[in-house]
């Protein structure tokens, strides 16, 4: 990557060895020393924080959240709220770059590298953002693609087994989460699921919904939506959300109370706008109310269980697969879960990449012991027909793996495939 500098005599930045010349400096990292180091010629360097610093970067407050699940919307949520706020603020992540309401930059990796969201870091400066909002992946945290990165507030959701193909075991993926909340940086923890990390206690406060947390939800109800109660020290407040699930009564905890640690607002001035938020694109998203049709991004088992448990008042009819080259192990898990949530299974593909997808079915199949109520098929858009087409009234239909990805991966090619154009488009074949 290489961008505009007009800094010391450089007129560009960048941190690829290719692409130095006497108009460009070298920003030295982390991930590209290893290439520095071969350079038999030397050429002038810095490091990310000392340019952090250069370019007056510190001013920005930035919030970092990781965990399996819930980090896209939790960044959203903090986001959407310091907005409705009138904080001026930006974000950035999976679904993009985002400063005060514009999108800037369509999707990028979840953590970019430490250039690109300097990048983005001097944008927010110039648009007069007070906060940085940011997603931090486990792959981000132990390539040290956040270094010199000075955090206001670092945000933790929950860790369960996902990424084994990069941390090769639960415990390793763990040590790496962990690490980030090594410091002595303010920070934010589930407290219900704090048992999955270690954690530096200095400057630490917590949310919960069933263990006691510096921000705690005494009474909730998610029929309809979610309404909660919650209190923070001596400070009581309700909020309500059109949002769906216990999953995500955790995640609103997590951004109302991020939001309240930054600002210094009133418990209840936050959770009044918490209405506003109806929450991100893919991720819970109701595509048909008539007949109900869910649409979200699960892709583990864990995230399958959140989802699907949410939707327990409900009988469930889910279609997932799992995405090729990516952890095996987790294949079977998710068709336990399926078969223990669900009423009716469709098991199909979803980004099966270099692998043979019905190879992959079969891994997700060993995990689902009675099939009675299972089907399988390659053919994603035609399990997605077959589970619209048999859908009864009090059952919902749950699609889940992709989200609001528009696009279906095969053998290095990205072909277009959007489950919600699928399904309006399906349902309305069904009303002609």
């Amino acid at each position: 990557m290489k961008i505009d500098y007009n800094l010391d005599g450089y007129n560009y930045l960048t941190d690829d060895t290719s692409k130095i010349d006497k108009d460009t400096q070298f920003l030295l990292t982390a991930q590209n020393q290893k290439y520095f180091e071969k350079l038999e010629d030397k050429p002038s360097f810095i490091t990310p924080i000392n340019l952090i610093s250069k370019l007056g970067l510190n001013s920005l407050k930035v919030v970092g959240v990781t965990g399996t699940n819930g980090k896209t919307t939790v960044t959203a949520g903090i986001y959407s709220f310091l907005l409705d706020l009138k904080k001026k603020v930006a974000l950035q992540g999976t679904r993009g770059f985002f400063v005060n309401e514009q999108r800037v930059q369509e999707k990028i990796m979840t953590t970019p590298s430490i250039l690109e969201t300097i990048n983005h870091m001097i944008v927010a400066k110039e648009r007069g953002c007070e906060y940085f909002i940011m997603e931090v992946s486990s792959h981000a945290i132990d390539q040290n693609r956040i270094e010199g990165l000075k955090f206001a507030l670092k945000v933790y959701t929950n860790v369960t087994s996902d990424h084994l193909d990069y941390h090769k075991t639960v415990e390793e993926y763990r040590a790496v989460k962990s690490r980030f909340f090594a410091d002595e940086s303010p920070k934010l923890l589930n407290k219900d699921d704090i048992k999955n990390i270690t954690y530096n206690p200095k400057n630490a406060q917590s949310y919960g919904v069933d263990e006691p947390a510096t921000f705690k939800v005494q009474a909730f109800s998610l029929n309809d939506g979610i309404v909660a109660g919650v209190k923070h020290l001596r400070e009581e407040a309700t909020f309500s959300s059109p949002m769906v699930g216990l999953f995500n009564l955790f995640n609103l905890m997590a951004s109302i109370s991020s939001v309240v640690i930054l600002t210094g607002k009133k418990l209840q001035e936050v959770c009044d706008v918490v209405p506003n938020f109806a929450g991100v694109a893919g991720r819970m998203e109701v595509v048909s109310t008539n007949p109900l049709v869910i649409v979200d991004f699960a892709h583990t088992d864990d995230g399958m269980v959140q989802v699907l448990d949410s939707m327990k008042d409900r009988d469930v009819v889910v279609v997932f697969g799992a995405g090729g080259d990516r952890d095996r192990t987790k294949r079977a898990r998710m068709g336990a879960v399926a078969s223990k949530f669900a009423k009716k299974v469709f098991v199909t593909s979803d980004n099966p990449r270099s692998e043979d997808p019905a190879q992959i079915i079969k891994d997700i199949l060993s995990g689902i012991k009675d099939q009675s109520n299972t089907r399988a098929m390659v053919d994603r858009a035609f399990a997605i027909q077959e589970a619209l087409k048999g859908l009864k009234d009090n059952e919902v239909l749950m699609i889940l793996g992709k989200g609001d990805e528009d696009y279906m991966e095969i053998n290095g090619k990205k072909i277009h495939f959007d489950d919600r154009e699928v399904v309006r488009l399906l349902l309305e074949e069904i009303s002609n």
